[in-house]
């Protein structure tokens, strides 16, 4: 990764200098002017919204969330283990309020879980990448800060678009991987049989 990002700087700069060699001073300090300017501004949004997402953890309402997601993941998952349920339960619960950095270590921790050591991804753990990237999303807090620090008017528009997109795409995830995952079980009960 960071020799495609040399590369980019290093193309970039190199395409500035054969254009107009006169603004590469003046277009850098510019462009860390702005980066500056939007760190800081998404810091005071941040801070805000990390105020209210460690309410919602302090009053364990991701705790309540994750006990009402317990059935769905038990059939979607089709797995027995209470710990994996509660690890998963809790890192789509934590996705779905928006607390990306708490759910991160859950999710790791029930993906290792998972692991049969085959080597080869299971049903599962596909699933729990599915529902990791099309997380339905309660609250989206980094969009909600990214709008504020932009200026919007009403940053929090974006919440009801937000949740019909993720529940479509949560949907669709969850069908396509039920569906891919019962091609490959067909096709390999045909391989082995044959």
């Amino acid at each position: 990764m960071n020799k495609i990002w040399l590369f980019m700087v290093v193309a970039s700069l190199g395409f500035l200098i054969w254009t107009n060699p006169a603004s590469i001073m003046t277009e850098m300090i510019s462009a860390s002017n702005d980066a500056l300017k939007l760190c800081v501004e998404l810091a005071g949004v941040y801070a805000v919204w990390l105020g209210i997402l460690e309410l919602v953890d302090e009053s364990e309402l991701s705790e309540k969330l994750a006990k009402l997601l317990k059935p769905i993941i038990k059939k979607l998952f089709k797995i027995d283990n209470e710990e994996i349920q509660r690890m998963i339960a809790m890192n789509m619960s934590a996705n779905m309020l928006g607390l990306g950095n708490a759910a991160t270590p859950m999710g790791i921790k029930a993906m290792k879980s998972l692991d049969d050591g085959s080597g080869v991804a299971n049903t599962a753990m596909i699933m729990l990448i599915v529902l990791n990237a099309t997380s339905i999303q309660l609250l989206p807090s980094t969009v909600i800060g990214l709008r504020a620090s932009a200026g919007s008017v009403s940053p929090a528009d974006i919440i009801l678009p937000t949740l019909i997109a993720t529940i479509a795409t949560t949907i669709l995830g969850i069908i396509l991987v039920k569906l891919f995952s019962s091609i490959y079980e067909k096709h390999k009960y045909r391989r082995i049989k044959s």
